[in-house]
């Protein structure tokens, strides 16, 4: 029976078999990568020109950016390869590379959504001790941590995974190698560890997540005290874009684990990879840009629009 040390490649779950859909696959993904890489791109910019947005929630917004710029260029670019070369085969060593760094942007991201709604809370609840709690040096603390953390989970759950023995088959039922899917493929019981510590680490999203929800329940009675509309209105502005962005991930990431991987290959497995792995870098942009007036003034100034 194969195992782990026979197995050299991975194939991974193609979107068709019709060499012309496989273009047209090449090009849709192309042009949303290069719309993130855009989008993002003059988030950092914008940011990092203006001085005006030097303050901790753009810093952290950077760093966000960052997240996702890494996060789609891990799935995108080697789903666009297979397809452009006719073929689904990703390597050991590259499946472990891109479960790495998948996880790590992944976790990361989470992570300082959680902070970001942290900020946000002492701004507009506790607006006299801000500029001592969320000084530059505690930001840089915390978005060090941030990154010390993902990179910590990643390689425990990398590591954990590819310790394992392949013994079913050698095909991915996704477009990029996922933890999840990979599972299936080993030996009966012996990926159970991982299960647990998968299964925990959904609990520690969870309560990232109610973390993030008591913190913004806390920042709508804080900005329902807010005796002028002007002064709600601005608190909101600097909110709803956090907020957007949250709600967005939870709701990727909820349908990705309501509707598991079948097991076999399947076109909804597909649909929820993009969901949540395609979607929220793209979007993110997008919405901070849209509903945040400060951004969209500091790319008219890069960029010359008027």
């Amino acid at each position: 029976m194969p195992n782990r040390s026979t197995v050299t490649e991975f194939l991974l779950l193609g979107f068709s078999d019709v060499r012309e859909l496989q273009i047209l696959h090449f090009v849709v993904f192309l042009v949303v990568y290069l719309a993130a890489l855009m989008g993002n791109l003059l988030i950092i910019s914008a940011i990092v020109l203006d001085h005006l947005l030097h303050t901790p929630m753009y810093f952290f917004l950077v760093n966000l950016s960052i997240l996702d710029l890494g996060s789609i260029s891990v799935t995108l670019p080697k789903s666009m390869a297979n397809s452009l070369l006719n073929t689904r085969l990703i390597s050991y060593r590259g499946c472990a590379a891109q479960i790495f760094l998948f996880v790590f942007f992944a976790e990361a991201n989470i992570t300082l959504l959680t902070v970001m709604a942290y900020d946000r809370y002492v701004a507009i609840c506790q607006p006299l001790h801000y500029e001592r709690v969320m000084n530059k040096g505690a930001c840089v603390k915390m978005a060090t941590g941030v990154w010390m953390a993902g990179i910590v989970y990643s390689a425990l759950h990398t590591g954990n995974t590819f310790r394992l023995p392949f013994c079913r088959s050698n095909v991915i039922h996704q477009f990029f190698c996922e933890i999840p899917p990979l599972l299936k493929l080993a030996c009966s019981d012996s990926y159970r560890s991982e299960v647990g510590l998968l299964t925990a680490s959904v609990f520690l999203s969870f309560v990232f997540f109610v973390f993030i929800i008591v913190s913004y329940g806390h920042i709508l009675k804080a900005v329902l005290r807010i005796p002028s509309e002007q002064g709600r209105h601005k608190a909101f502005s600097t909110c709803l874009p956090h907020l957007a962005v949250i709600s967005l991930l939870m709701c990727t990431a909820v349908f990705e684990y309501l509707i598991p991987t079948s097991s076999s290959a399947s076109k909804v497995d597909l649909l929820t990879g993009v969901l949540y792995a395609v979607v929220p870098p793209v979007m993110n942009p997008v919405i901070y840009s849209v509903r945040n007036k400060e951004i969209k003034a500091a790319l008219k100034r890069c960029t010359g629009w008027r």
